[in-house]
């Protein structure tokens, strides 16, 4: 009968035991969901509407108004925030970069305040309620003053419950002294279980600081709150990015709506001169290289159509000059035979010996001879000159003075560089339509459709496009990247290149702005639109918001 009692007690002892260590704490129900701000985080409220998004934050004294464009959370300066506070009404005063600073020294009691703040800017009104629950003894925690009140009466409740816990111990130590009297005196089954039963009360009823929960040792103080916060990421994946971080990372989103748009195809291209804004300054004949007299244009010198740009010397052979001085002194010869001849002429022109027309002929030969005798003293000392054939710049070419230039070689590449043109490659028929280029550096260029090729290039066809508007700090050689418009038209939500964020395994996803202050990351399935944009065809619904500013941000928090 004692055997059947002693058990019965044991597993009593036992199961109230494991059922109190196991219950979990007050306000610690460990399955219900994450709250959308960390516990570290100082109390705040927060409201929405079709124009504004707001948060409050308590800060000791001081409520702190944040106030943003709901669609794309641009801070908003020019309003005014009045809120209906327990002490009546009373206006925020304007910090800028959409802050709001109001006197609350209400806060001090704690508790939850319902509040409603009224937003006006120009001819939009809205009303924001929101409550603000802020825990007793929080303001005092902020200013440094010893919390009274209902912080005073929970420690008190604690010391009880830490004194239970004590006699709980007490009682089992004593239960389990007595039971060992019994069993070396009886040494029965029902003494041994008894005494694990008091063991096992004794060991989860005692006290112990080293299994305590993290985070809610209730003996120690508690914290005060941080001077600033800081984004974190939650268990779940989401972002928790307080209003102040917002601010610096610069976030900014996008009420993203569905449509219909022309899809687009990627072709890798390179930037070229335009063909008739261009040209090339080679030589004829091969030759020795010499500057001009202001020297030889620079990388980058603008020049005229029409400027001499060096000079060219042709070398000449053994024979060239041995042909060449025989040719001069026939020419000499020749000259003086006819410079007599046409002496002998004007003294018999006067008697009427000699016709007036032979002395004209004989002096247009003398002429003619002199003119070819002087060409060939030009060739040996004249060097051929080249010339700029357009205007623009010099964008390749580094002769050197004595450099010898071979027939046809390029000296000088003159490009135009507000007319460049595109060459893409694309391995498809390409129509004439709309078209855009990114640069490496992220440069987005307009392209307008001039024409493509009937014959393949390495199995492809070569597709020109002019490029129309900015175009400084481009280059002749550049590689970019062209987006050409096709006949399919796809329907999904167009967003930034910048709101699309890839991970290591090549997974793209955006960020949601789900409340004021968290963000969901969102896997999305994306196709090519432009240079700018992207087409979300799954992954997000219209009208969500979507980060299209600051999401490389985001995705670095941890």
């Amino acid at each position: 009968m004692f055997s059947h009692l002693a058990s019965a007690f044991a597993a009593a002892l036992i199961v109230i035991a494991g059922a109190d260590a196991l219950r979990a704490h007050e306000g610690h129900d460990h399955g219900a969901p994450a709250p959308s701000a960390p516990v570290s985080a100082q109390p705040r409220g927060e409201a929405i509407s079709d124009a504004f998004e707001l948060v409050a934050i308590a800060n000791g004294a001081k409520l702190v108004v944040y106030l943003d464009r709901f669609a794309s959370n641009e801070p908003v300066d020019a309003a005014t925030v009045e809120i209906e506070t327990p002490k009546g009404p009373a206006t925020a005063a304007r910090e800028g970069d959409g802050i709001y600073r109001l006197d609350a020294p209400w806060l001090a009691d704690g508790g939850a305040f319902e509040l409603i703040a009224t937003v006006t800017m120009g001819d939009v009104v809205d009303i924001l309620p929101f409550t603000l629950r802020v825990p007793s003894g929080t303001a005092a925690a902020a200013t440094g003053a010893p919390a009274g009140g209902i912080a005073s009466v929970g420690a008190y409740v604690a010391r009880l419950i830490d004194f239970k816990t004590l006699l709980v111990a007490g009682a089992g130590f004593a239960l389990g002294v007595v039971l060992m009297a019994v069993g070396r005196r009886r040494r029965s089954r029902a003494a041994a279980l008894l005494f694990a039963a008091a063991a096992a009360v004794a060991t989860m009823q005692t006290p112990t600081p080293a299994v305590a929960h993290e985070g809610h040792d209730h003996n120690a103080s508690p914290p005060a709150i941080a001077a600033g916060e800081r984004a974190q990421r939650q268990p779940d994946g989401a972002v928790f990015v307080p209003k102040p971080i917002q601010r610096i990372f610069g976030i900014r989103t996008l009420q993203v709506q569905s449509a219909t748009i022309a899809r687009a195809i990627e072709l890798p291209g390179r930037v070229i001169p335009d063909p008739n804004a261009s040209g090339f300054v080679q030589t004829a004949t091969s030759g020795r290289l010499s500057p001009p007299p202001g020297g030889f244009p620079r990388l980058g010198t603008s020049v005229k159509e029409g400027d001499i740009l060096a000079f060219v010397t042709p070398p000449m052979q053994a024979i060239d000059v041995s042909d060449m001085r025989q040719r001069q002194g026939e020419l000499d010869q020749q000259i003086t035979i006819v410079e007599r001849r046409l002496s002998r002429y004007e003294t018999l022109a006067p008697s009427g010996a000699v016709a007036r027309s032979v002395l004209e002929e004989t002096k247009l030969e003398l002429d003619g001879l002199r003119d070819r005798r002087a060409a060939l003293d030009r060739v040996r000392s004249e060097p051929l000159p080249l010339i700029a054939p357009v205007s623009g710049v010099v964008a390749e070419g580094t002769p050197v003075a004595g450099q010898i230039a071979q027939t046809n070689s390029v000296v000088f590449h003159i490009v135009d560089p507000a007319r460049l043109w595109i060459e893409a490659l694309s391995f498809e028929a390409v129509a004439a339509g709309g078209a855009s280029a990114r640069t490496g550096n992220g440069k987005t260029l307009a392209l307008a459709f001039r024409g493509a090729g009937l014959a393949d290039r390495s199995q492809s066809i070569p597709v020109h496009f002019a490029i129309e508007g900015e175009i400084d700090g481009l280059r002749a050689g550049q590689f970019v990247t062209v987006f050409a418009q096709t006949g399919e038209r796809h329907e999904g939500l167009a967003v930034p290149r910048s709101a699309v964020v890839r991970t290591t395994n090549g997974q793209d996803f955006v960020f949601e702005h789900v409340t004021a202050e968290r963000f969901e990351p969102r896997p999305v399935r994306v196709e090519t639109l432009d240079a700018e944009r992207v087409l979300i065809s799954a992954g997000v619904e219209p009208g969500r918001r979507v980060v299209i500013q600051g999401a490389e941000l985001l995705d670095h928090v941890r």
